[in-house]
């Protein structure tokens, strides 16, 4: 029997928003890592590792993951937030990582074994404006990403004006661009019409509305967009209005992703049972690890519900591995997101996956696969930065009410 002996929050990164879990054991030489980053929260999510769950977990049998997941889960009674989710998701992956290496196999063997030889990513495009946005589509078409997601400059782009100081209300909060919902539904169908005018249909495109539609608007989107046949429209609503997913499926056939901010199986369980969405983005640290991650794939299987695990510039290669391994074994996968690292971070997580050509693959070492260099990891880590606090950006409406998320 291995038991867990100690558990230990490793920050790193410049700006010090990636924090890895090591999980150490009885047995000699013997670890595993997980992935606790937040962006927003880091500091919560290690005081709750090292202050509450490595009390509880400190001598408990390592191979008992289901157990401790579960245990965990409803050890401070309340349940289901984000910070406890990301703090029990890097346990958990460090616990597979660690029952991998005694089994001496990659994850994806321990969880049923591959349904696929690699795994296909989509790129993101950008560009301020319609030219500089096709030629870097064009650049990952002709790199051979199979999907390729299309932004206007940054979430929300194509919908920011920036009015006349004297046209806005007298009391108006100071803002350099304001969002109108009414300029998106202009400027986005524009855009995918632009885009398949140059391009023509055989090229996969997404887009991503990052919530900031009012619910109806959202629909109407949806339904604008329908004639450009996306790949998915991603997070066209926030988590509180899922219920107009039923007027998208009324209206259009978009394929719809959704699950970016879903900690909750509450969220994501009706939409999944009423066949509302197409594919599921949850982030594997932010609901619990891959314990729970593999069950809500093998239920979306059941409702013709793909994959298509959240990633985003925030997180680390820890998360992504973990994001890798459940992809290889899903029959169900749809598409994984891509993420960049610079050449620095990637020398600190040695066996990390690798991308080439829109497509990730394994090194199929046992565990994850993955380590962590703790002295490269300090040599990233910026003091100065590290201690700014870090806030999601205030997009705000002409009269200075908050665009969500």
């Amino acid at each position: 029997m291995t038991k867990i002996t100690g558990i230990r929050c490793i920050r790193t990164r410049a700006d010090g928003t990636w924090t890895i879990v090591k999980v150490l054991t009885d047995q000699p030489g013997l670890h595993g890592i997980g992935s606790a980053s937040d962006h927003y929260h880091g500091a919560a999510v290690t005081a709750i590792i090292e202050q509450s769950l490595a009390p509880l977990l400190i001598g408990r049998d390592a191979s008992r993951i289901e157990d401790i997941w579960q245990s965990t889960l409803t050890s401070g009674y309340w349940r289901n937030d984000s910070i406890l989710n990301t703090a029990l998701a890097a346990i958990d992956v460090a616990l597979w990582d660690i029952k991998g290496k005694e089994a001496g196999m990659p994850v994806y063997q321990l969880l049923g074994g591959q349904c696929r030889a690699v795994v296909p990513c989509y790129a993101h495009a950008a560009g301020d404006t319609l030219e500089e946005l096709l030629a870097d589509v064009r650049h990952y078409v002709d790199e051979g990403w199979p999907v390729i997601r299309c932004q206007l400059g940054q979430y929300g782009g194509g919908g920011f004006l920036t009015p006349p100081e004297t046209s806005l209300p007298q009391n108006a909060w100071s803002q350099q661009a304001v969002f109108d919902d009414e300029a998106y539904l202009e400027a986005i169908p524009a855009m995918f019409a632009y885009l398949r005018e140059h391009l023509g249909y055989g090229v996969k495109l997404t887009h991503d509305v990052h919530e900031h539609l009012r619910p109806h608007n959202a629909v109407t989107l949806a339904k604008l967009l329908e004639p450009y046949r996306l790949y998915f429209l991603e997070d066209a609503l926030p988590p509180e209005q899922i219920d107009y997913f039923r007027l998208i499926r009324q209206q259009c056939t978009t394929p719809q992703a959704m699950g970016e901010l879903f900690i909750n199986p509450h969220e994501w369980r009706p939409l999944i049972e009423q066949h509302l969405i197409d594919y599921l983005r949850c982030r594997v640290s932010k609901i619990g690890g891959i314990t729970p991650a593999r069950k809500l794939a093998h239920l979306c299987e059941f409702y013709g519900v793909n994959t298509a695990w959240q990633e985003g510039g925030d997180n680390d290669p820890v998360n992504l591995a973990a994001a890798m391994h459940l992809d290889l074994t899903c029959w169900n996968f749809g598409i994984q997101e891509e993420n960049h690292f610079t050449p620095e971070e990637l020398a600190t997580f040695p066996g990390h996956p690798v991308i080439e050509r829109g497509y990730l693959y394994s090194n199929d070492q046992p565990g994850l696969g993955i380590d962590i260099d703790e002295e490269a990891a300090a040599a990233l880590l910026d003091p100065q930065r590290a201690r700014q606090a870090k806030f999601i950006a205030e997009d705000r409406r002409a009269d200075g009410s908050m665009v969500r998320p």
